[in-house]
């Protein structure tokens, strides 16, 4: 183990972190929209909305991502000529965009199952205390139902921020340099594998610990009900001389 070596591949390896948290994110915050929209389609009671939704649930989640990504980007370039009629192929030719793409689809699939999870376990109690005071419509929906589903989805959507992370490791098949494909790189240079692997594997701890701690301090912030409350000292009465 040569540790001058770790440290320079280090520097060289956290130039990719900048390009790895952008597809982590762009991906997670176009999948929490396309998520919602196939909660709610699953939660519709019409078959012909839940049944589309059940079908991309179960294929995204059921095929692997990295298949994904290559019928994407390898797959869709077959069908150039009609990409290019329909203005698309300047979008499909990039591996950036089809990489956010694949990660979107994917993670959007896992989302909307979480999502779904925690509008359900809005306890119907509260949703009928709302509806006596006199909300309905929009308005329940955002100030009782959404907050209590969020806090609720929170602990799962938070793993699947961390998956993503890991999972934009995959973008470097498709020639996107970030931590794993600069590291990829960089062992075609040196032949040196593991301890370019340990550093790479080393960033990626570091960032979904930041992460974690971001998250369990957001679920805190959303869940004053459940801290605990502070000790209180009782108060001694004064001496009467």
């Amino acid at each position: 183990m040569d540790f001058a070596f770790m440290r320079d591949a280090f520097l060289t390896l956290i130039g990719g972190v900048p390009l790895t948290l952008n597809l982590a994110f762009m991906a997670v915050g176009l999948g929490a929209i396309l998520a919602m929209l196939l909660a709610l389609m699953r939660m519709s009671g019409l078959k012909v909305l839940d049944w589309p939704a059940q079908g991309y649930v179960f294929v995204f989640r059921g095929t692997p991502l990295l298949v994904q990504i290559f019928l994407i980007y390898y797959g869709l370039g077959q069908f150039r000529p009609v990409l290019q009629e329909w203005g698309l192929w300047t979008f499909f030719r990039e591996p950036y965009w089809c990489a956010v793409f694949a990660l979107t689809l994917n993670t959007a699939a896992y989302a909307s199952e979480i999502i779904r999870g925690g509008l359900q376990s809005v306890p119907y109690n509260q949703v009928e205390a709302a509806r006596a005071c006199g909300m309905s419509g929009f308005l329940l929906f955002r100030r009782v139902v959404f907050p209590i589903a969020v806090r609720q989805a929170l602990p799962a959507y938070g793993s699947e921020i961390i998956l993503m992370v890991k999972a934009t490791s995959l973008a470097s098949i498709i020639t996107m340099m970030e931590v794993t494909g600069l590291a990829a790189k960089l062992i075609s240079q040196t032949f040196r594998a593991v301890e370019v692997f340990i550093v790479a594997g080393l960033i990626y701890l570091i960032l979904n610990f930041i992460i974690t701690r971001i998250i369990m301090a957001i679920e805190w912030w959303l869940s004053p009900h459940l801290r605990r409350p502070p000790a209180v000292e009782p108060r001694l009465e004064a001496a009467h001389v």
